[in-house]
């Protein structure tokens, strides 16, 4: 394995629209980089097509020195690394990890408000198997929501009631018959999300 491939996840902030550009020229430079996306058909005239969206808007994730920051800084597209002050801080490499997971597994996957705290349950079958996430029970079923807390940003992927442990999630209830957000105390049947509605602030300073 390369130097480049121990190094810590960092968060990009890039340029909207300009995600997978940067992603791209950094890859090309021999940087691991991840832009986890959304996939939905969109619907034309005359056709179907399937399009991908980034899961994080305006951020993309890549390995790096931090220490030798400028060669990322420099690459077209690249607006700033996300840090506090002028000091970059990594994403924890779990976190990383449970989002690619999710998108290896190929189940519908979107943005989310962001949760800190819920009702955390792990799964023990399924494409999803081994990931811990808090789950939320809505009209559509139930939807596993994983974050990335640097960003205080989260993703909800749709999961079988089947899946999950027998661990109790916070509040001592079953899963299966949580009706609460654990973080709002809102109903989750009235719960709704415009993906394309603002999401919150960012939480941090950027150099």
């Amino acid at each position: 394995m390369g130097i480049r491939n121990q190094w810590p996840w960092f968060a990009i902030l890039a340029r909207t629209g300009r995600e997978r550009t940067a992603t791209m020229l950094l890859e090309n430079a021999g940087y691991e980089c991840y832009l986890p996306v959304s996939k939905f058909v969109r619907r034309w005239s005359d056709r179907m097509k399937e399009v991908e969206v980034p899961l994080f808007p305006g951020y993309l994730f890549c390995r790096m020195n931090q220490h030798n920051r400028l060669p990322v800084l420099m690459t077209p597209g690249v607006i700033q690394i996300v840090g506090v002050g002028k000091t970059p801080i990594p994403v924890e490499e779990q976190e990383i990890a449970a989002i690619q997971h999710v998108g290896k597994s190929g189940l519908p996957t979107m943005p989310w408000p962001y949760l800190e705290v819920g009702n955390v349950v792990r799964i023990e079958e399924g494409p999803l198997d081994g990931l811990t996430g808090i789950v939320l029970k809505i009209k559509s079923g139930l939807k596993l929501v994983l974050s990335v807390s640097l960003l205080q940003r989260s993703v909800a992927v749709e999961i079988d009631r089947r899946w999950i442990s027998s661990t109790v999630g916070a509040g001592g209830r079953s899963p299966a018959d949580v009706q609460l957000d654990g973080a709002n105390g809102i109903p989750l049947h009235s719960m709704q999300f415009d993906a394309a509605r603002s999401l919150p602030s960012e939480p941090v300073e950027r150099q």
